[in-house]
């Protein structure tokens, strides 16, 4: 990944969307939320973009996947863009379903989130507060 010069903390990277992209994204955004000192945030965040990631690479033809982590005065947010502009929806799935409950888990792990429409494709992100993480 690589650092902005200016602005708020920031760190992206692209991954091929292969089945080791969410791995990749997850060891990623954990290291710099443990440089920033944000360790409390590492397992919510890992559960989120291993969501968002796996989400691209399963339901998208895209040929890079984007991840980026902001750190905010308070709160992170991760950023997952892909070139489908099919926006994400919340399912409601059967009790006994192996599947589709991740948006939902998304939606119980974060202060909020959500999904932009570009021409070129969309972002998905997630926010999580580091207020109690820093405290």
């Amino acid at each position: 990944m690589k650092a902005a010069p200016t602005g708020p903390q920031r760190y992206s990277d692209g991954y091929s969307p292969s089945d080791t992209a969410p791995f990749r994204a997850r060891r990623d955004v954990s290291l710099y939320l443990r440089t920033w000192g944000l360790d409390a945030l590492v397992d919510d965040a890992q559960l989120i973009v291993t969501e968002l990631v796996a989400n691209a690479v399963q339901h998208t033809r895209t040929r890079r996947i984007g991840v980026s982590v902001t750190r905010h005065p308070d709160h992170v947010r991760i950023v997952v863009t892909d070139t489908s502009r099919t926006l994400p929806a919340p399912t409601t799935v059967a009790p006994d379903a192996e599947a589709g409950r991740g948006l939902q888990l998304v939606d119980q792990l974060t202060t909020r989130w959500g999904s932009k429409r570009f021409r070129t494709g969309k972002q998905v992100w997630a926010e999580l507060s580091t207020i109690k993480a820093t405290s």
